[in-house]
């Protein structure tokens, strides 16, 4: 017998192969938007340029910093206020659309995300921003994109190192929500055919980056895994690897392309169905195991060391994550097996299959 309570959150997708500039003239039109704020990364500065001929821009962001320091984000509130603006249309990668999210969430102005890699921040309600060290995250739906433009040939100028840490990035929102607070059958069957589609395409765009087919795939699978998280909230995983981020100023991307498999053989051997689900997607290969060989397959950053992560912050990792770490998580993580896993992963040790060890 199944019993559950889903939330699905809702929003609108314009999916389409060269279809942006039209997508977001449209979306913006169902808006009655007469006053847009385009925050938009510098390398898509050209498709900016073409979506203001097209709509009243009033003002533009382009200096986007990851992890969203708050006073980035006070700026782009005070400006939006300034210019009476109904709409923003953000064009990039997470950081894009978490300063977005930021706006929205002071100002309930509805966002048009135009993502450029595979973050899934704009599947999401969840908004986060950097003070410090640290990084504070929480969900509030005014953040929640009304609409989100994918359009595969937007992704050929995003590097193939940043593409492949973009798309484990999105693997890790499908596999953290198999364990994740809210985690339930409706969307771990998002994120297990997220998986599906998020492997065959990353080996695809790792074949060959001009894959339009494997990069829509990987887009598909993105979007189907940020769906899951959103509703199953965040697991072990994205609790590691937002207090690194902050901690650390880390590539947000990277860090979570490294520590997915460490996570997945510390919960894997308590979590038997989500570790089966994985390794189903990466053809019978451990799961663990399997997302190691994987990220090692798409070459990848392959330590918390080689992103400048310093061995001295290992304990101040330590004693930040624990308190996080949500009761629902499958095996109790204690400050000894949790500086294992941050050690591991700091290290880039080989991870490899031992039943023995996925179950102490």
């Amino acid at each position: 017998m199944k019993s559950f309570d889903h939330t699905t959150l809702g929003q609108r997708v314009m999916f389409g192969r060269g279809g942006a500039v039209k997508n977001v003239v449209a979306a913006l039109d169902s808006l009655s938007a007469s006053r847009v704020l385009v925050i938009a990364d510098a390398f898509v500065a050209e498709l900016a340029d073409t979506i203001a001929t097209r709509v009243p821009v009033m003002a533009r962001i382009d200096e986007i910093v990851q992890h969203v320091p708050v006073a980035n984000g006070n700026a782009a509130v005070a400006l939006a206020r300034a210019e009476t603006v109904d709409a923003i249309v953000s064009i990039g990668g997470g950081s894009a659309t978490g300063l977005a999210k930021v706006v929205a969430r002071e100002t309930s102005i509805p966002i048009v995300a135009v993502p450029t890699t595979f973050a899934g921040s704009e599947a999401t309600d969840v908004w986060g921003h950097t003070e410090g060290d640290r990084k504070t995250t929480g969900t509030d739906p005014r953040v929640l994109p009304a609409t989100v433009v994918y359009d595969a040939t937007l992704f050929a100028s995003l590097p193939g190192p940043l593409t492949l840490a973009s798309g484990l990035n999105a693997l890790a929102h499908a596999v953290d929500g198999f364990w994740a607070p809210r985690a339930d059958p409706i969307n771990t069957a998002l994120g297990t055919e997220g998986i599906r589609a998020l492997v065959p395409g990353l080996r695809g765009i790792a074949h060959n980056a001009t894959d339009l087919d494997a990069r829509e795939s990987t887009m598909y699978g993105a979007y189907l895994a940020a769906v899951a998280f959103a509703s199953a909230g965040s697991g072990l995983h994205h609790k590691i690897c937002h207090v690194l981020g902050g901690a650390f100023s880390l590539s947000h991307a990277d860090t979570h392309a490294v520590v997915l498999p460490y996570v997945t053989q510390f919960n894997g051997g308590s979590a038997p169905e989500a570790a089966r689900r994985v390794s189903d997607a990466l053809g019978g290969a451990p799961a663990a195991q399997g997302l190691y060989e994987l990220r090692r397959e798409l070459v990848t950053v392959d330590s918390l060391r080689a992103l400048g992560m310093p061995e001295s912050g290992i304990d101040h990792a330590v004693d930040r994550v624990l308190p996080l770490v949500p009761p629902s998580n499958p095996r109790q993580a204690t400050r000894e097996n949790l500086r294992e896993l941050i050690v591991a992963a700091w290290a880039g040790d080989p991870v490899k299959h031992h039943d023995s060890e996925e179950q102490r």
